[in-house]
């Protein structure tokens, strides 16, 4: 079967509520061509399948010591240390580890596959509820994810994405017809910030956000800010955004995401370091408000609070 007839796939969630309307199955699909330092799905970002090690399910048996090639691990205090760089495939060691402990990164499904996953839950698909893609970045799979949404469509499943908008405009407004929520990262008003924390810098993403919101998808797109402390969280720069959008479409939606205090936990199974400091923490309801007030000054009319979140949007 050619690679294109599959995607990668890192996690399905079931009965997820803050992804789009309803209850919803969230599909997340592996790559993207952003680097946010402090991204909190680290094992959704690289294209290729990568093993990881779930330190909560090894058991200490050192199986995956006596089963491994040369290179593939090294056994450190008490706890096997993967070897990113390995050239190779894990297949040994997945297999052999009793417990589940090491294993694969993401699956790699076939569109029927992931179509049955997404029909076993259509009954609870009530109040709009449906499916999402999110990622890593689920353009960066455009072909596959396009083919996947005519199919849901068909079905009459209720569609969203979560995207960066990092992508071919092509892409984007190809699968825009085919999608009932489109949720869009604007993270950075300046180009030389988004270069800096994400390593590619904004060009394209304003431009797609300027095509969505002037298209008739416009009604359809909620631009997000998630705010990052010191880094995005910064009046200026949601003050910068909302001016833009705003001046795009005075319509149009914006929601500020509170930051993810959980995230850096991810990262040791996947061998990556987290790039932002431990202490690093959400905010707090009166902090957000000052957040909330640039973006109405800068003319956001349709803001989404936490406060609107929590309660049902």
């Amino acid at each position: 079967m050619p690679a294109s007839d599959k995607a990668l796939v890192f996690d399905i969630k079931r009965f997820a509520v803050h992804d789009g309307d309803g209850i919803r199955t969230t599909v997340f699909f592996k790559g993207c061509p952003l680097h946010c330092i402090w991204c909190q799905n680290p094992e959704g970002i690289r294209a290729d399948r990568q093993v990881m090690y779930l330190k909560t399910r090894c058991i200490h048996c050192k199986t995956c010591e006596n089963k491994a090639f040369g290179h593939q691990l090294t056994w450190v205090r008490d706890d096997p240390e993967l070897n990113h760089k390995y050239y190779g495939t894990f297949d040994n060691l997945v297999k052999a580890c009793p417990s589940g402990a090491i294993q694969y990164d993401s699956t790699a499904m076939t569109m029927e596959e992931i179509l049955e996953r997404i029909r076993d839950d259509k009954v609870f698909y009530r109040d709009n509820g449906g499916v999402t893609f999110s990622g890593g970045e689920p353009l960066q799979q455009g072909e596959f994810l396009i083919e996947l949404l005519k199919r849901c469509k068909e079905e009459g499943i209720h569609t969203a994405i979560e995207t960066s908008l990092c992508a071919p405009t092509e892409l984007v407004m190809e699968a825009a017809p085919y999608l009932d929520q489109i949720f869009a990262d604007m993270k950075f008003y300046n180009p030389q910030d988004h270069q800096k924390y994400t390593g590619a810098d904004n060009r394209i993403i304003r431009y797609n956000i300027k095509m969505l919101l002037e298209s008739e998808a416009k009604n359809r797109v909620t631009i997000r800010t998630p705010l990052i402390p010191t880094i995005t969280a910064l009046e200026t720069n949601i003050r910068a955004i909302a001016s833009y959008i705003s001046s795009i479409n005075p319509d149009v939606t914006y929601e500020l995401l509170n930051y993810n205090d959980l995230a850096g936990a991810k990262y040791p199974m996947v061998g990556m370091t987290f790039g932002m400091p431990d202490n690093t923490r959400r905010f707090k309801a009166h902090e957000m408000k000052k957040y909330y007030k640039a973006a109405m000054d800068g003319g956001v009319r349709n803001l989404i609070t936490e406060t609107q979140v929590k309660g049902g949007k």
